[in-house]
C-alpha cells in the first residue's frame, strides 16, 4: 500500500489568503491610502475626476492580482526587469561533434 500524501500547493499556505505576501498587502494599503486622501481633497464632479481618484487603488490592485506561471503581476514585472537589466553570459557546457577532446594514450 504505497500511498503518499503530498500537499499540492504547500507554498500557498505561507501566503495571506493563499495569494498575498506582506509586501503585496503593503502595496494595496498604500494605494488605498492615497485613494482615500484623494477622495478627501478632490471634489469629484465628473467621471474623469472619479477615474483620477481611483487610479492609485486600481494600479496597486492590478499589480498584486495573480497571473498564470507567476505569483502576481508585481512578481512578473520584477522578473521581466531582472531579465532585461542584468548581464546574461552563457557558457557552453555541452558537447557536439566539432568539439571533441583528443584522447590521451598512456605509454608504458
Amino acid at each position: 500500500m504505497n500511498q503518499y500524501l503530498i500537499p499540492a500547493n504547500s507554498k500557498r499556505s505561507m501566503l495571506i489568503l493563499g495569494l498575498f505576501t506582506p509586501v503585496d498587502m503593503i502595496i494595496v494599503a498604500i494605494g488605498g491610502t492615497i485613494t482615500l486622501a484623494l477622495l478627501m481633497v478632490i471634489n469629484a464632479e465628473t467621471l474623469q475626476d472619479i477615474g483620477i481618484i481611483l487610479t492609485p487603488l486600481l494600479i496597486s490592485a492590478a499589480m498584486v492580482s495573480p497571473v498564470p506561471n507567476h505569483r502576481n503581476v508585481w512578481n512578473l514585472t520584477a522578473n521581466i526587469y531582472g531579465y532585461f537589466s542584468k548581464r546574461r553570459t552563457y557558457y557552453w557546457k555541452g558537447w557536439c561533434m566539432t568539439h571533441v577532446e583528443e584522447e590521451q594514450t598512456i605509454e608504458k
